[in-house]
């Protein structure tokens, strides 16, 4: 019988997890879960290239619940950010409590004591942001010597975000002998080379091509200058009725357009690294039940953001990088449904467009508004994107403590993630 057809039986899961699925309505497996299980039920490592919102959490959370179930040993989890680490407990919580296997979350902005309790309680399962991780390990608050099964979620943003040498300390003190699971959108150098580095053999599986968009994603770009952009976001707005998730690329950007769109009589949440983490609770929260139709988002605090029914991406700013077009516009088009991307640029920008382009191998519909005038690429601008890379090479030839403060000024507070 096809796996399809038979749902989630077939892949080699205990019966108290099949059980559990069907009490929460789980039914058929999404295609990762469908080939990322059956493979690291054998005990195989895993390099998972799939999207957000595309069921990986279950895919990689399964196999390790049933593995801890049967051996001993603890599973840890490595996530970004803290709202991801955060959505994976909460994920795994019904399936951890029917296998009674208690877990813990160790994130930046919540009580060191909290967590040294949950610690302390025969934790099995640790999902945990890298810094926070480095603050318990620092203070002897756990050891690493029994991780048994090792999944590093969402890694291509961990390195975005500087992780890597932190990553690098931490693998030091887990067993060479574990089960490792890599998750990523995209499959960048510095995830093959973490790979050859730290894993044995690893299969690749595959749902959507590295850096591809959803194929239910429509998307258009205007370009625009500067001083239209915020008439345009209104105007834009006024046509769709659904929610909204909005990207800027800095924190002040953020606030701004939150500020535009408040004074526009638009419900808008913000959310950031200068949040705390109450304030970016609650406005998930609220953007979740509807309370906010638009939430505006960096990128690195749009992390974790896993909202079902999100109608249309927006793209204020275009991404420092290439690869996080894709996953900002993954946001949208989820669980088999339609979505929509709006991309702003500005005519200076065609260079950074085209690199997108090539990218996700598609062309990006250009559209004009009516009541605007219709701008045309400058020609022989640089890219932005360069530019930055440029930035970044000069800044890893910099000592690593000269190095370290540059990475704690740019991502302020990071080891709250």
């Amino acid at each position: 019988m096809d796996t399809a057809l038979q749902g989630f039986y077939g892949l080699g899961l205990a019966p108290q997890l099949l059980e559990t699925l069907e009490t929460l309505k789980f039914s058929v497996p999404t295609p990762i879960q469908m080939k990322a299980i059956p493979i690291a039920m054998e005990g195989k490592d895993v390099i998972g290239i799939a999207q957000t919102g595309t069921g990986k959490t279950l895919a990689f959370g399964l196999p390790m619940l049933q593995r801890l179930a049967k051996e001993k040993g603890r599973g840890l989890v490595l996530v970004p950010t803290r709202e991801l680490a955060i959505q994976v407990n909460a994920a795994l919580k019904p399936f951890s409590q029917a296998l009674q296997i208690a877990s813990a979350v160790l994130i930046g902005g919540e009580s060191m004591r909290a967590q040294i309790t949950a610690l302390s309680r025969k934790c099995r399962v640790i999902v945990a942001t890298p810094g926070r991780l480095l603050d318990h390990i620092q203070q002897r608050h756990v050891r690493l010597d029994d991780v048994q099964v090792l999944i590093l979620d969402e890694a291509d943003r961990m390195l975005d975000m500087g992780f890597l040498p932190d990553i690098t300390r931490i693998l030091k003190l887990i067993p060479k002998n574990r089960h490792t699971m890599l998750f990523s959108a995209t499959m960048p150098a510095g995830i093959v080379n973490m790979a050859a580095s730290h894993m044995q053999l690893p299969l690749r599986i595959e749902v959507a091509p590295a850096g591809t968009a959803a194929d239910r994603i429509s998307q258009e770009i205007f370009v625009v200058k500067k001083n239209v952009k915020d008439k345009l976001l209104v105007k834009l707005l006024a046509q769709y009725t659904g929610s909204i998730l909005l990207f800027t690329r800095t924190k002040r950007g953020a606030k701004q357009v939150t500020q535009l769109l408040r004074a526009s009589r638009h419900a808008t949440a913000e959310i950031h690294s200068n949040r705390s983490l109450g304030q970016r609770k609650e406005a998930l929260d609220g953007f979740k039940t509807g309370r906010y139709r638009v939430l505006v988002a960096t990128d690195i605090a749009a992390r974790g953001i896993d909202v079902h029914g999100i109608e249309l991406v927006i793209n204020y700013d275009l991404p420092d990088d290439p690869e996080n077009y894709v996953h900002r516009i993954g946001r949208t088009g989820r669980a088999g449904r339609e979505g929509h991307a709006i991309s702003l640029a500005m005519p200076e920008q065609a260079s950074d467009v085209r690199s997108i382009e090539r990218l996700i191998k598609t062309s990006i519909t250009l559209s004009t508004h009516p009541e605007f005038p219709a701008e045309r690429w400058q020609a022989g601008a640089s890219s932005d994107f360069r530019q930055r890379r440029n930035s970044n090479q000069r800044n890893s030839s910099q000592s690593p403590q000269r190095r370290e403060h540059r990475q704690r000024q740019e991502y302020r507070g990071r080891r709250s993630w």
